[in-house]
Parts: C-alpha cells; structure tokens; sequence
C-alpha cells in the first residue's frame, strides 16, 4: 500500500504521516528505546491546548524526539484561525525550532515534520547540553517551549560545568536550559519525573527556588502511572511563563476509573476536565491551589498532596473485629498443627 503512494498530493501525504506517526506509536509502545522517542499525542495535544501559541510565536524544543510536540503545535496553528498566505510563510519558516542529540531520534523527527506539511524543518542534530546556558542571548530565545526531556540520564562532569545548578540528572539540567531559552512572558509546558516536585538533594531545591523566582509556575497536572508504556515513571507537567516569581500554584490531579497501558492508552476526554478548569483555575475534587506563602523556603517542597480527596475508613464493629482475630487464630492453630504432625 505504501509503495502506491507518490506523495505528491496533500491527501497522500496526510495519509503517509498517519501511517507514519502510527509506527512512532508502536515503537513507543514497545518499550525499550521506542518509549523516547513517543509522548502520548493526547498528552501534547492537551499541553498545546494550555499553553495556546498563536501564529507568530518562535516555539522549541530542545529534546525533540520525534518531534510531536511540534507537529500538534503546527496541527493547532493551522486550525486555528484562516491562514493567509503571509501566515503559512510564517508557520514554515520562523515557527518551529529543535534540537535532538541522537541520529535516529533526530531522522524520525525531521521526517514527521515533513510528512505533516513542514517542508524545511529547523532542527539541529547536536547536544542540546553541550550549550553553556550563559552564552544563550535574547536572539536566542523563544515565545514558547513544549517538551518531554529524557529523564533517568547522567551527564558527564564536563556537561554539568555549563549550568549555574550542576547535577548529572539530564531532565534538571533541560529545565535549566528551557528557563533560560526563554523570552520574558515566554510560556512553557514540560513533562518532567514527579520526583522532581519532592527530592531534598541540593540540586532539586536549587531548581525549585530557580523556577520559583524567575517564573510563574502556574498549573502544575499530576499524570497517573502508565501514562508512558514501559517508562514505568510517574510524571507532572509544569506550565509556567517566565518573567515574573510564583505566588499560587494550581494542581490537577489526573484520577481515572481504569489502569492506563497498550490496550487502555490515554485518551482527550481523559483530560477535558482539566482543559476546562485550568481555564479559571477553579477548585474541585480533583484540583486546588497552593499558596506560595505557605510553602516552606528551605525545601521548597511542591509535592502533590489533594487535599480535597477523602480517605475512605471502613468502620467496623468491635464484636466484628474480635470474631474476625477469633477465626484467625483458630486457623493458625491448625496450621500449627499440621506442621508439629509432620516433625
């Protein structure tokens, strides 16, 4: 079927990028190497939603992958309003930026770029972290920053020497870069390890002061276990914009009725309540906000705790609970039994 098409209709391509974000799919699905190169689409297309870039915006990512983010940003862009020619000028030539270390990472990338209608992507095959953050300048910097960086990496000595904050976990040292690539009134959606909101090392609350004082980290959404297949990690995604220090942070908490994975992936509807409440920041069973004045400045500790959710304690009868260690015991007896029958 794919030998028989020529690609050079928009119907055609529009077929070949489906077929082709599909074996992204799968490859993510499959675990192992495949997982870093595949967001869930419905997690970006949500993140695009929040972060809402308009025609005009320089948007980037410095762990591009297979360059999803960018491409549901392009999807987003174009649906958004007419486009005149002067707009479609725009979205090819100066919209869209990336960097990806690895070569196949950075091939996958650069073809599904192509494939969705961005004939000349601005991706760079280089280190994103081999860049001292210092010598990044305002020509340098972007409107808006989508991304999932690969975390769970080291980084070697030499790397860290390029960031103020030095600590050899890779997804730290991307925000680092992110914060600093930057415009002010930039605004930024990034996927990073929940842990990232509770470690003690001097790094994590370093970072945390940094993001803290130098953006306003607005939403924080708490994703459930299985949202990435085979990554087995727990995520958040922060949404900040840059330019002014926090003062509240709104959570959502993602609750669902089932248990994500290959036969039960995330969907949009999963996350059309938070689109919804992010829009006012409003409180529910799922969402609250957090006063910056009432976190603790030496730790910084944004840990994610609904205070909304109710534990459910089973109340229980005392004559229950005796008849209940009766049986138990009874049992034990037995067991004990047996086993001085067989000595």
């Amino acid at each position: 079927m794919i030998d028989e098409l020529r690609f050079r209709s928009h119907a055609e391509k529009h077929e070949m990028s489906h077929l082709y974000e599909d074996k992204i799919k799968n490859m993510g699905n499959a675990g192992r190497n495949g997982g870093e190169y595949y967001t869930p689409r419905a997690l970006i297309k949500t993140i695009v939603k929040v972060v809402a870039p308009t025609i005009g915006d320089r948007i980037y990512d410095g762990a591009v992958g297979s360059a999803g983010f960018l491409v549901e940003a392009f999807e987003y862009l174009k649906a958004s309003k007419e486009l005149t020619t002067k707009d479609m000028e725009i979205l090819q030539k100066v919209s869209f930026y990336g960097k990806e270390k690895k070569g196949l990472a950075y091939i996958i990338g650069t073809m599904n770029m192509i494939l969705h209608g961005i004939e000349a992507p601005n991706i760079l095959h280089t280190n994103t972290l081999a860049e001292n953050i210092t010598d990044i300048q305002e020509k340098d910097r972007y409107d808006i920053v989508l991304a999932n960086p690969p975390f769970g990496g080291k980084e070697r000595a030499e790397v860290q020497q390029n960031f103020s904050i030095k600590t050899g976990e890779t997804a730290f040292l991307f925000l680092q870069h992110f914060i600093k690539s930057m415009k002010a009134g930039g605004r930024a959606g990034i996927v990073i390890k929940n842990t990232f909101l509770s470690n003690t090392d001097n790094a994590s609350v370093s970072l945390r002061k940094l993001l803290l004082e130098n953006c306003n980290l607005h939403t924080v959404l708490d994703m459930p276990g299985g949202t990435f297949i085979g990554a087995g990690v727990k995520t958040v995604v922060l949404f900040f914009e840059k330019g002014a220090p926090t003062r509240k942070v709104w959570y959502y908490q993602l609750n669902l009725d089932r248990n994500l994975g290959k036969t039960n992936p995330l969907n949009e509807n999963d996350l059309a309540e938070f689109v919804e409440l992010q829009k006012l920041k409003s409180d529910s069973e799922n969402s609250w906000v957090v006063d910056l004045a009432d976190v603790d400045t030496t730790t910084f500790d944004l840990s994610v705790k609904n205070p909304n959710k109710k534990e459910e304690v089973e109340l229980r009868e005392p004559q229950e609970i005796l008849d209940e260690i009766a049986v138990l015991d009874a049992e034990s007896a037995e067991i004990l039994s047996v086993i001085r029958g067989m000595l």
